[in-house]
């Protein structure tokens, strides 16, 4: 492969196989900035591919005073600010509205015009080569669902002052370069932004809970789960639940808190004897994932959700975010159905 110079020279004089090439190093860490920025798999794609065109055609300005990837992050980080300011913000269910008080009452209608965080494939991770070490956050731990949906609460400053320096590492100047702002500005937007993202943090992240849990309590935690769910044994996922235990089911917006609620929940709905689950291992936001499939006789496991799963320190399971959206699975490489 040719070296970087050369690719950039040939990219220059018009070779767009040379700009592909010379971008490929980057475009899974821009993708999951573009993710963090937006809360979005499908809209950071969106927000990808107009950075990049932007970048092919303006690559004649690209002087080389900052390092390609530095500029390449400016590019993708104002398509993102972009997207940002023309749709409402992504959230989360139990950031919609008040957890539902009788797990035996009606479900609101799923909320089509409302726009929900998505779920984002860890096979679409970078590894943490190109992460500064000034960087306040790994990579994992960035894109896990609470973080996600904490940046989302940020205005737009904020967020992409946070993200690119405690994420990526970047310098506070570099940044105030990049967002076209004052040192001062960046800073104070920096330190309103890391307030804020730390009032709606829980005190530990999933990485960190994970890594003292132990790979193999987490196996054991996650085969008891899925043995439990595939046989409908509420009585089995409620002795697994947290006492405060969340489960939420976006694009649904009711949502349940406490441990008896949400087993209560399953029992009437979702794990009624009629309904009939596989659940299939994956991996999303840095956190255990499963692809979950229903069928209601003869007919295949169909496409149902992406339930992420998060834990406690002591091995329960703290919430389960359950994303009803069969367009989901593509990104994660599952298939539509199972015979």
């Amino acid at each position: 492969m040719a070296s970087p110079d050369l690719l950039l020279a040939a990219a220059r004089s018009g070779d767009q196989r040379a700009f592909e090439q010379l971008i490929e190093p980057f475009r899974r860490e821009l993708l999951a900035h573009s993710y963090r920025m937006l809360g979005s798999l499908q809209d950071a794609e969106d927000a990808l591919q107009d950075a990049l065109v932007r970048a092919w055609k303006g690559l004649a300005k690209f002087e080389g005073r900052s390092s390609l990837r530095s500029w390449l992050y400016r590019i993708t980080t104002n398509a993102a600010l972009r997207v940002v300011e023309r749709r409402p913000a992504r959230v989360l269910p139990i950031d919609y509205g008040p957890a539902a008080a009788d797990p035996h009452g009606p479900i609101a209608t799923p909320l089509i015009e409302t726009t929900w965080i998505e779920p984002f494939p860890d096979e679409l991770l970078e590894d943490d080569t190109h992460t500064s070490p000034e960087a306040r956050y790994e990579q994992r731990e960035s894109v896990e669902l609470a973080f996600t949906a904490a940046l989302q609460h940020l205005p737009p400053l904020q967020r992409a002052a946070l993200i690119l320096t405690d994420v990526l590492g970047f310098a506070p100047g570099e940044v105030a370069e990049t967002l076209e702002q004052s040192p001062a500005s960046i800073y104070s937007a920096l330190q309103r932004a890391r307030k804020a993202t730390d009032e709606r943090l829980p005190d530990q992240s999933q990485q960190q809970t994970m890594r003292e849990l132990g790979d193999d309590a987490i196996r054991q935690a996650v085969g008891r789960f899925v043995t439990a769910w595939e046989s409908g044994d509420v009585e089995s996922i409620r002795a697994q639940l947290a006492e405060d235990a969340v489960l939420a089911m976006p694009p649904w917006p009711t949502w349940f808190r406490g441990r008896d609620h949400v087993a209560d929940f399953l029992g009437r709905a979702p794990l009624t004897p009629e309904r009939r689950w596989r659940l299939r291992p994956t991996t999303a936001n840095g956190q255990i994932a499963l692809g979950a499939y229903r069928t209601e006789g003869p007919e295949p496991f169909t496409a149902e959700g992406i339930i992420v799963l998060s834990f406690t320190a002591d091995g329960q399971i703290a919430q389960l975010d359950s994303f009803r959206e069969q367009t989901l699975f593509a990104g994660f490489g599952l298939p539509m159905d199972l015979a």
